[in-house]
């Protein structure tokens, strides 16, 4: 399973250290090599001896080997690396990771690495719920960190939560999860985001309450899958994902659709899920529009359905994903979409679901397509954005 892939594993200073044993054995009897790098007070739970005897590497902890000198060079470390694991990851580590602290030589490799990163925390209940622990996650999230949420159970301090690391096996399975996605890696892939504004004079638009941020979480997840990614945003406050292959802003929905048009061919994934309005004004008056006393009537037509466009050239090979925002019989008329505008997935928002649809940090959709139909959970939309990726992979590589 991760054959020839070289892990580099991360330990804190948390009784769930003495898991990594385990976590160590699993890597390496799935071919991975392990490189242990521990803080200092991680050698409180787990000795080196036993890590560096389990990967068959030595344990580095400290940034001098040993009396004479000799540096660890954390820079090679973090060069080495196909993937930086850290885990368990300590609510102090979660904090450092995030402000930029290097106080130790696992985090000088952490802030080196030009590698994906994942992390798993630890800690107790109280201290996981904590704000500032809630908003240091957050942010490593959205630095395209990969983020292996906690089990729940009983917990050093004797109280019964979430907190506790994720077991061996489930990072296990993350980690092959991640390199398995990896066969979108070199893949061209086109993504829509956020809404359009359509003009009705030089100072007032129709638009909607989309935010772009589903949007941009997807392609930050597909650039962390290796994927050549064009992200085509409307008007958003969101931050434009590193790595990125290409970005345009456009505004209207005629604009979108020229720029959607002209990287449509080349692309084997086509993801749109900007809110699209569906109709603009007929007449775009060039001076401002005075108020006054009499009602103001604004013709509509309707903007181009660049989906249906999409659907009607969409070549052997090439795959389109949609999004539908319903407010009633959602799945009906996801459905419908789905077949009309001849698409392979369709990722359904219900807007009467509580956390979900525009605006909100968290999402709950449905997958659906012709033959199949998979429910993501409220969690947050860059959690959703990993799972509908990992589904669209698996997915269309069964059906292939």
């Amino acid at each position: 399973m991760l054959t020839g892939k070289r892990i580099l594993l991360g330990i804190t200073g948390s009784i769930a250290a003495y898991k990594t044993a385990s976590l160590v054995r699993l890597f390496k009897k799935a071919g991975a090599e392990v490189q242990v790098v521990t803080t200092p007070s991680a050698r409180d739970f787990i000795t080196p001896l036993t890590l560096s005897t389990l990967s068959e590497r030595p344990v580095y902890s400290e940034f001098v080997k040993n009396k004479q000198g000799e540096w660890v060079n954390h820079v090679d470390l973090a060069l080495w690396a196909d993937l930086l694991v850290i885990a368990p990851a300590s609510a102090n580590t979660l904090s450092k990771m995030s402000s930029g602290g290097c106080d130790n030589l696992l985090l000088a490799v952490y802030l080196s690495a030009k590698c994906p990163v994942m992390f798993a925390p630890a800690m107790d209940l109280d201290m996981y719920k904590h704000p500032s622990t809630t908003e240091n996650i957050q942010k490593l999230i959205g630095f395209g960190h990969v983020f292996i949420s906690p089990g729940i159970g009983h917990l050093a301090s004797g109280l019964v939560g979430e907190g506790r690391m994720a077991e061996p096996e489930v990072i296990l399975e993350a980690v092959t999860q991640y390199f398995e996605r990896r066969s979108l890696a070199g893949r061209q892939v086109l993504i829509s985001a956020g809404p359009t504004y359509e003009a009705i004079d030089p100072v007032r638009f129709i638009g909607n309450r989309s935010s772009g941020k589903m949007g941009y979480a997807l392609a930050r997840q597909l650039v962390l899958a290796g994927a050549r990614v064009h992200l085509v945003s409307g008007p958003s406050h969101e931050k434009i994902p590193d790595g990125l292959a290409g970005f345009t802003a456009v505004e209207s929905a005629e604009e979108m659709f020229e720029a959607c048009k002209s990287l449509y061919a080349n692309s084997y994934l086509t993801i749109m899920s900007a809110a699209v309005a569906d109709y603009k004004p007929t007449v775009i008056s060039s001076q401002k529009i005075k108020k006054a006393d009499q009602v103001l009537e604004i013709k509509l037509e309707p903007t181009p359905d660049i989906l249906s466009w999409m659907g009607k050239n969409k070549k052997t090979g090439q795959l389109l994903v949609g999004f539908a925002l319903e407010t009633n019989d959602e799945e009906e008329h996801a459905r419908k979409k789905l077949k009309t505008k001849n698409l392979d997935l369709i990722v359904l928002n219900r807007l009467r679901d509580a956390g979900a649809g525009f605006g909100h940090d968290t999402n709950q959709v449905q997958l659906i397509s012709a033959e199949k139909s998979h429910l993501l959970t409220l969690r947050s939309k860059d959690e959703i954005a990993s799972e509908i990726v990992v589904y669209i992979d698996e997915f269309f590589h069964h059906e292939a």
